[in-house]
């Protein structure tokens, strides 16, 4: 007789994993909503869901590769399709509706953003258009729609990839070649990184930021022998007439089962699992503390480390009678982790848009706390309604045999030809609201805006002086201490992208004034700019520098500009407005520093344009017209007051030559200094 046992299959839903879904969407949301103090790595959350994708869809691919020899590509991806599609077009849909409501900054390129999403290929659009997900300049509605974008490029080819590596003829070979791929893809992004690029390409590359997911292929075939169970033993029926002794009973072994090793399934090794998958954890949550550092410490460092430690808490959770992935599976993560992928969806979007429309400006000006909670709420309703009318009903009935069921109720009784007529009108007004929105999304932001347009400024103005002899150097009236007023063939002035932005007026202003600024220019650049100058013999007696946007205050490049500067010659250092944590210390030193020193002071920006935020664009950084005019007036008097003190030094240094000399040193025009009478 013969066993008739099914083939040997794993399980089909894996302890730990919706826990574990759970963890990774905290992070992110807890990264976004609530930066920067609580979690300022938490983006490492996208690369727990990697290997969680990778790990499960390799899983499925086995599974089908077992039970019938072949793989349904076909049927494959429209279950991705029935799974990814249905919450994505909503979102998609509802919030560009609110972005053409909200109106501003959120509409950037919001065309070229529906357009990634729709076709998962947002990480390679937006990487193409200039943002990213470490790029603060454009509040981007759909942002986080990249990793998404990552994932279905794998759905894609890792299928093609994997009826390749099946053939392999024996299961280290196969996961050794996972194992290979990732370690290229993370050695990739180092190189990347390494070699000077921005660290978005990096990041959003999926060439360079495959090795979760292909971590998570590793797992799956690593795991493979231990997840699945034996096919039963068979008993067969005993001929008629014919007993057996009590406790006896005839087995028939099937010939081909794969038994797995016995102990796994000892209490030792599941104690010893289960600690190591609390450790995983607890490495992932400190990881999620530390920010990111810009480098191959960060990318791949960091994340790969990350991912590591979730494949790690994966074995945990999955390992036969595994106490651990019960514990992980427990509510309220079970829950979250079934919505995961609708918290995901939602909860960037809907912070672009909270804080647009309450606090004007996009998430790189901060994110209120209140805000933060709000969102969160939200999120949370959103992707429980959307998971149980739409992305559940869909996945058990498919897309078409859904639209069927509304054309059904559009025919039916009253009551259901009336939500039925709901749906298909909610449907209606988000298509045409999406429509609007694109139809007026502008191609740049309002603070890219200015800047283009100070750029412009000053490469007509260095066209017309190019065209144009040197004008004569008007003298400094010295009528009073009122009628001061440095003209700008006097300045020289070297700045970031708020002196880029105010360019325009700065020329109006101070006619003559030499400008150079650039975008992402920190303090760090300031010495490098003015050696330029110097050897160009084009630095002049005051030297305006506007370098504190871009980050903290470096003490060694303020001594070394001022050395640059010399004791003949003014700085004026610009302090900073914009919403970043650093900027009150930035001002702070930047006066500590011109109090120590008599020809340096400090141009006070952030107090002339902190009542007038309304005239920034709404990144709150870069000035507009009327800001930029603000901006040159408190350039111009900083200056003025600057030559005010000189000549009010030297007066008082001639006074007291003459009190100790005797004679008179101003003398009337067309006289001679003469002693003056000495009393005693």
């Amino acid at each position: 007789m013969t066993s008739t046992a099914p083939a040997e299959r794993p399980a089909a839903r894996y302890r730990g994993l919706d826990g574990l879904r759970a963890v990774a969407v905290t992070l992110v949301v807890v990264y976004h909503l609530f930066p920067p103090a609580l979690l300022p790595g938490g983006f490492i959350g996208v690369d727990v869901f990697f290997v969680i994708s990778g790990f499960l869809i390799t899983s499925l691919l086995l599974r089908e590769h077992d039970a019938s020899g072949r793989i349904r590509l076909a049927g494959f991806w429209q279950r991705r399709a029935r799974r990814l599609l249905p919450a994505l077009a909503l979102v998609v849909g509802l919030c560009s509706t609110l972005a053409w409501i909200v109106g501003g900054d959120v509409l950037v390129r919001l065309g070229t953003q529906v357009l990634g999403a729709a076709t998962f290929s947002y990480n390679w659009v937006s990487l193409a258009g200039g943002g990213g997900y470490f790029a603060d300049a454009t509040p981007e509605l759909f942002r986080n729609v990249w990793s998404l974008a990552v994932e279905e490029q794998f759905y894609l080819a890792w299928p093609l990839l994997f009826l390749v590596v099946v053939l392999l003829p024996r299961a280290w070979t196969r996961v050794a070649a996972a194992t290979a791929l990732a370690a290229a893809s993370a050695v990739w992004m180092a190189a990347v990184v390494g070699r000077g690029d921005d660290v978005t390409r990096a990041y959003f590359g999926t060439d360079t930021h495959a090795f979760g997911l292909l971590l998570g292929v590793t797992l799956a075939f690593l795991l493979a022998p231990l997840l699945t169970r034996p096919p039963a033993a068979v008993v067969p029926p005993l001929p008629e007439g014919v007993t057996l002794p009590p406790g006896w009973r005839i087995v028939i072994p099937p010939s081909d089962a794969k038994t797995r090793p016995r102990w796994v399934d000892t209490t030792l090794a599941r104690t010893a699992i289960g600690v190591a998958g609390i450790l995983a954890l607890i490495g992932i949550v400190v990881l999620a503390t530390m920010p990111a550092t810009g480098s191959v410490v960060t990318f791949p460092g960091v994340l790969l480390l990350g991912s590591v430690l979730s494949g790690v808490a994966i074995v945990a959770g999955v390992w036969p009678g595994s106490w651990f992935g019960r514990a992980l599976d427990v509510q309220p993560l079970r829950w979250i982790g079934d919505r995961s992928y609708g918290i995901y969806l939602w909860h960037w979007p809907l912070l672009v848009l909270a804080v647009a429309a309450f606090e004007g400006t996009g998430t790189s000006a901060g994110v209120p706390v209140w805000i933060g909670c709000v969102v969160l709420v939200a999120t949370a309703a959103a992707s429980a309604a959307s998971y149980r009318f739409i992305e559940m009903p869909i996945r058990r009935r498919g897309l078409r045999a859904s639209a069927r069921a509304v054309g059904r109720r559009l025919r039916g009784e009253p009551h259901g030809r009336l939500r039925g007529a709901a749906a298909a009108l909610a449907g209606l007004l988000m298509l045409a609201g999406t429509g609007a929105a694109i139809a007026a999304s502008p191609e740049e932001s309002s603070g890219q805006a200015v800047v283009d347009a100070g750029r412009a400024a000053l490469k007509d103005a260095q066209r017309e002086a190019a065209a144009s002899p040197a004008p004569t150097p008007v003298p400094v009236e010295t009528e009073g201490p009122a009628a001061v007023h440095v003209t700008g063939d006097r300045i020289s002035a070297v700045g970031d992208s708020v002196m880029l932005a105010s360019a325009p007026a700065l020329l109006e202003r101070l006619p003559g004034i030499e400008v150079d600024a650039e975008v992402s220019r920190s303090i760090w650049a300031g010495p490098g700019a003015l050696e330029s100058l110097a050897a160009g013999g084009r630095l002049r007696p005051y030297v305006v520098v506007a370098l504190g946007t871009n980050g903290p205050v470096n003490v060694e490049s303020l001594e070394r500009m001022l050395e640059v500067v010399g004791p003949q010659r003014h700085l004026v250092l610009v302090n900073a407005f914009a919403p970043r944590d650093w900027i009150p210390g930035v001002n702070a030193d930047l006066q500590a520093f011109a109090d120590a020193h008599h020809n340096v002071s400090v141009a006070d920006w952030a107090g002339a344009i902190g009542t007038r935020t309304d005239l920034l664009a709404g990144d709150q950084v870069h000035p507009g017209a009327q800001g930029g005019r603000i901006f040159a007036e408190t350039v111009a008097d900083a200056v003025d007051a600057a030559e005010r003190e000189r000549l009010e030094r030297k007066k008082n240094f001639l006074r007291s030559v003459e009190e100790h000399l005797g004679i008179d040193l101003d003398p009337k025009p067309g006289g001679s200094a003469t002693p003056a009478p000495r009393h005693g």
